[in-house]
């Protein structure tokens, strides 16, 4: 039976935007709209009035506003058009908040704390923004061209991407802990005229600097024209003028000095001036798959489709409120950066932190939390299972009266860590475990704050997207039957297409090779009958012993609740004409996998699944490989066993970690 953690209250339900929507949606278009499941429902039969309601009530702002047609081939996927006939600009509509001018936009904190707690006002980040994008014209900078960042999560990283969205060019940003080839891998594709960077990175106690990497990628990406440098490490009056080889750099401290003194209204007025209005579907932000297969996907999100679908997420699933804190431990590199930056849409004030969440301990973010009084604290599934494993109790030990949400995404959340954040964070948060990804730069289910949080499940579907879940022959699958996670209908945040892939050929092969006219996204998932979903790994990785399906969610669950075990990795190896379940596991400092550990997890999983989920080896590792966005790559190991070659090992965190998988003589048996 299905275990609810948390319920909001009458008066919770009341009082959030989802309620006053779906009110909205009655009065405006004669419904009887009493739930989020009918809401649910009324928006993916009607999503063209879903989509025009969802722009009012999150007051976006366009130069040439939406008309009629306003959605071209509506059947078509791909090929489907939102909004065709309308323009707008992305920055403007993050910026344009009618805050008091000296209230915080952002606050950030380092690890190294070398500068404390740093806040930008709205009118410190307006301004800022106005003087690098008219400077980025005066070098040349014009709609369409693309603009990189090697960058930390600091302010000036959003400044350099809202500089670059208000002239209309295309932004694309990798973390600074990408090796040379990683970067050239990704942004050797797009071809960027303009190259933002810091000079360097602190992670774990340590500084590193980025410049001799940046030097190397200048110098391999000849279309880009200049280097600007971020200051993090030190000033820039302490730093060289050049990179090491002598190619001279800007400094952006150098670009943002001197600014005008506005008021506020002019200063409104002439960034409104500014911002190139561009159509709906216009370039914003080039995303890379992991690239863990082959060479990374060059994946394009447009302009229109990536804000309505972030503020739908931040106002109606997150019920982020105009002048709350919002916070999500992410990199540069990872998606889940694009999609925060997108709330100062909403009003909210962005919290933000670079550096390693377990330097010099577990308490690192819970600590800014405390200090700032986060409402919405956004992390990894990873990093709460490693809360757990180190038996950090915030609740217990910090005082956080403000936070109403708690997020996860990355990968899914396993039972047991719903029950740490209820009795470890907090008792009165809602749980909100996010699933989507890079692909559509947004969730396809998440949480939301009118619904009771059933352990295990993600929440509800996305308001918009009509998500299914088809059997292999592309039938529509009952509540709890597993399979194919799938979206039957178009909808604003499908990509553009990929890079480079001028006859749409990768992008069809990605997305719409399995069930033709449908988006398949790779997931294995089952729809619950109380509306929400379970998830049960990729479904490249879904195990196939003896022709059964398992997804390595399962088995993850039953093995992290073995306090030996620090993390595991799972996947189905060819032997014997059959497919064998194989249990690699990393444990924890002073244990060992012995044989009576290997018989207590066998036996638990036996117990907790069923005999065809119990591993036929289990051997222990050094280090699992992932993905820098935290990702475990089952794919990966899996080509290593058999002996294939893992075409971009520049996308792992831990490359040498593959090694370890080679030859394993308890593989041979």
């Amino acid at each position: 039976m299905s275990e609810v953690l948390w319920s909001p209250s009458h008066t919770q339900i009341a009082a959030s935007a989802v309620t006053q929507f779906g009110e909205r949606v009655n009065q405006r278009h004669q419904k009887n709209i009493s739930c989020v499941s009918d809401l649910h429902a009324w928006s993916v039969a009607e999503p063209v009035d879903f989509w025009l309601q969802l722009i009012e009530f999150g007051d976006i702002e366009f130069g040439q506003a939406p008309s009629a047609p306003y959605l071209n081939n509506p059947d078509a996927m791909p090929g489907a058009q939102w909004f065709p006939n309308s323009t707008l600009n992305f920055t403007w509509n993050l910026l344009k908040y009618d805050a008091a001018p000296e209230a915080d936009a952002l606050v950030f904190r380092g690890e190294s704390g070398a500068t404390g707690t740093r806040r930008i006002s709205w009118q410190q980040l307006r301004a800022q923004v106005l003087q690098l994008a008219r400077w980025m014209q005066q070098q040349g900078i014009e709609r369409g061209d693309r603009v990189a960042g090697f960058v930390p999560n600091t302010p000036e990283a959003i400044i350099a991407m809202l500089a670059t969205a208000a002239v209309g060019a295309v932004w694309s940003s990798c973390s600074p802990d990408f090796g040379f080839n990683g970067v050239l891998d990704r942004f050797g594709q797009i071809k960027p005229k303009m190259l933002f960077t810091a000079d360097g990175y602190f992670y774990n106690g340590k500084a590193h600097d980025s410049l001799s990497v940046v030097d190397q990628l200048a110098s391999a990406m000849p279309d880009v024209e200049q280097v600007i440098v971020m200051d993090y490490l030190q000033p820039a009056e302490d730093r060289a003028s050049t990179l090491p080889s002598g190619r001279p750099v800007v400094a952006l401290t150098g670009i943002l000095t001197g600014q005008e003194t506005l008021s506020d209204a002019d200063q409104l007025a002439e960034l409104k001036s500014l911002c190139v209005p561009t159509p709906f579907d216009h370039p914003l932000f080039i995303m890379f798959s992991s690239g863990t297969t082959g060479k990374p996907k060059c994946i394009v999100h447009g302009v229109g489709g990536s804000l309505l679908q972030h503020v739908k997420e931040h106002r109606l699933h997150v019920d982020a409120q105009a002048g709350e804190k919002l916070f999500f431990f992410t990199t540069c590199g990872w998606m889940m950066w694009n999609w925060l930056v997108t709330a100062l849409a909403s009003g909210v004030t962005l919290m933000l932190y670079d550096g390693s969440p377990f330097y010099p301990d577990g308490n690192t973010l819970f600590n800014f939390a405390q200090d700032e009084q986060f409402n919405h604290f956004g992390t990894s599934a990873k990093f709460i299972d490693a809360c757990k494993k180190a038996n950090i109790s915030p609740k217990h030990t910090h005082k956080l009266p403000a936070l109403r949400s708690v997020l996860s995404t990355g990968s899914p959340l396993v039972p047991e860590s719903f029950d740490y954040v209820y009795e470890h964070i907090s008792a009165s948060v809602c749980l909100s475990s996010m699933s989507g990804g890079t692909d559509i730069l947004s969730c396809f289910a998440l949480g939301c704050p009118a619904l009771p949080v059933v352990k295990g499940e993600l929440q509800c579907l996305g308001l918009g997207m009509d998500v299914q879940v088809f059997d292999d022959n592309g039938e529509r699958s009952p509540t709890m039957n597993k399979g194919e996670l799938v979206c039957v209908a178009p909808f604003p945040c499908m990509p553009l297409g990929f890079w480079g892939d001028d006859d749409g050929s990768r992008y069809h092969s990605a997305y719409f090779d399995r069930f033709d006219n449908v988006w398949c996204h790779g997931d294995y998932v089952a729809v619950t009958d109380s509306g929400g979903l379970v998830i049960y790994g990729r479904s490249d990785a879904v195990l196939n012993p003896g022709g059964v399906r398992i997804g390595t969610a399962e088995i993850y669950r039953q093995v992290e609740q073995f306090e030996e075990v620090a993390e595991a990795l799972v996947i189905g190896q060819q032997w014997n004409d059959d497919v064998r379940v194989v249990l690699f596991a990393r444990m924890q400092p002073g244990h060992e996998l012995d044989e009576a550990l290997i018989q207590s997890i066998c036996q638990h999983i036996r117990k907790e699944c069923t005999p065809r989920h119990v591993p036929s080896k289990v051997i222990a590792v050094k280090d699992i490989p992932r993905t820098r966005s935290g990702k475990i790559v089952e794919l990966a190991v899996r080509k290593v066993v058999h002996g294939e070659a893992v075409d971009n090992v520049e996308a792992l965190m831990n490359p040498d970690a593959l090694e370890l998988f080679k030859q394993l003589p308890e593989l041979q048996s």
